[in-house]
């Protein structure tokens, strides 16, 4: 689960609004904390819910710094390590950052949407990268006739869905792709950083393992 910074929606009908973010703090949270109760669609921030972290990340989001402080931390080390910063930095120096590959990201007519399954074939694909460099939990795109999200996990790329992974396909060599997650996050996940992944990713990836 996360936020964009405030209220995406109207209360009354309980539909979106044309807003795709409040303010640049993009946050992925716990779903539950300190036994807290919400309503959706109340008066207060809009909650979004990803399949797991590694879409959260794709979409902008980094983990949040109260319910998820530990993560938070541990990114934040990433973060400084894979970007070239002398120590970790503060939230809205990580939120300004990824605010600027957003906004270089978004289409005029879809400003802030970088949910993988918002990606359309007008969106601005600016960050390519080769797929052999890329570390496990980014997010990519391979163009083709069927154009969908893949995840990086150790050998494979796994097909993305809303209700979960696909069956791994073997990782191409020497093949230019177009990322979905924002380039400081790609180089968060070089330097270590371990995102939490929906477990279909893992019974996906050991049920083919053992099948080779």
């Amino acid at each position: 689960m996360g936020n964009r910074g405030g209220r995406l929606h109207d209360p009354a009908t309980q539909t979106l609004g044309s807003r795709r973010w409040v303010s640049k703090s993009w946050i992925c949270c716990e779903t539950s904390f300190k036994e807290r109760r919400r309503e959706v669609w109340a008066e207060s921030y809009t909650e979004l819910f990803f399949l797991d972290e590694v879409t959260a990340l794709a979409a902008g989001h980094r983990p949040c710094f109260e319910c998820r402080r530990r993560a938070a931390e541990a990114f934040a080390a990433a973060f400084a390590q894979g970007n070239g910063l002398g120590s970790p930095p503060h939230a809205a120096a990580i939120d300004k950052v990824l605010h600027a590959e957003r906004l270089a990201r978004t289409t005029a007519d879809r400003p802030g949407d970088l949910d993988p399954e918002a990606q359309g074939p007008d969106a601005k694909q600016i960050y390519v990268a080769f797929i052999d460099t890329l570390p496990d939990g980014a997010m990519i795109t391979c163009d083709g006739p069927e154009r969908r999200a893949y995840a990086v996990r150790g050998a494979y790329v796994l097909p993305w869905a809303p209700e979960g992974y696909g069956t791994p396909i073997v990782r191409p060599r020497a093949r230019l792709v177009s990322l979905l997650t924002p380039p400081s996050i790609v180089t968060t996940l070089q330097a270590g950083y371990q995102p939490v992944w929906h477990p279909s990713a893992t019974l996906e990836t050991d049920r083919n393992h053992h099948g080779d």
